[in-house]
């Protein structure tokens, strides 16, 4: 009798532990674009975040949603997509309106004008609709055409999340350039670093296929890379320290 109580407590802490964890994922990558968001609403600046972020956010997880057409995985990945999907397109929406309000320049450029030099720097929000919405059917008529084969299922799927798994390199660039690390909030990258550990462990527990947890390793990597920049730079600093306006960077957990 106590067995079969115990049992059944540890079935219900099981399943507790399981919803948790399944939240924990569903939200937890769009967490860090909070403050951000409401960093440029109270500045109305949207320069300390870059829309590229955006752009391969959400080419990686349109990739991920596909991927699972031919290849399937939990339930909570698929609406962690999703919830990117929409939190990414409400950072445009404002980034946008943001930047117009602020530029200087009347001329309006439009994704129908399809010049690659103001590429992903448009005027209007619908425009980067439109592109969305272009790559999406795209991809989605290929993926359609070549569901059955295996080669290119699993390079899809690869593709998504080694392109989800590359958005910190940006930052890490960006820092080796300037020799310094001001303007970027640590707690935002101890934030990526807890995440994608996390996401890591996740992926392995629940074997997931192969390409989300050797993406989240480099991830985790990357992330690293980016702290011991912090602590390099803070013990060695080469370049003067301004007095502009501190900024934060955004990344997916």
């Amino acid at each position: 009798m106590d067995e079969v109580i115990m049992d059944q407590i540890m079935y219900v802490v099981h399943q507790v532990v399981s919803w948790i964890a399944s939240f924990a994922i569903v939200f937890g990558g769009v967490v860090p674009y909070i403050p951000q968001y409401r960093d440029i609403r109270r500045t109305q600046n949207a320069e300390g975040f870059s829309t590229y972020v955006c752009l391969v956010l959400l080419v990686a997880n349109i990739l991920r949603i596909l991927f699972r057409f031919g290849r399937y995985f939990e339930t909570p990945l698929l609406w962690q997509s999703i919830i990117m999907i929409i939190t990414m397109l409400i950072m445009l929406n404002l980034c946008t309106n943001v930047r117009m309000a602020t530029e200087l320049n009347t001329k309006r450029r439009l994704f129908t004008d399809f010049d690659w030099n103001y590429f992903w720097f448009w005027s209007r929000f619908v425009d980067y609709l439109q592109c969305v919405l272009a790559f999406t059917v795209l991809a989605a008529y290929v993926t359609y055409l070549l569901l059955d084969s295996v080669l290119f299922v699993e390079s899809l799927g690869f593709l998504a999340v080694f392109t989800e798994a590359m958005l910190g390199t940006p930052q890490l660039y960006c820092n080796y350039q300037n020799k310094s690390t001001e303007g970027m909030s640590i707690k935002m990258v101890l934030m990526w670093t807890s995440g994608d550990t996390f996401k890591t462990g996740y992926f392995l527990l629940t074997q997931a296929p192969m390409q989300f947890w050797i993406c989240g390793l480099l991830q985790v990597c990357v992330d690293f890379a980016i702290l011991f920049q912090v602590y390099y730079y803070s013990l060695y600093p080469q370049k003067p320290i301004s007095h502009t306006t501190h900024t934060t960077s955004a990344k997916a957990l």
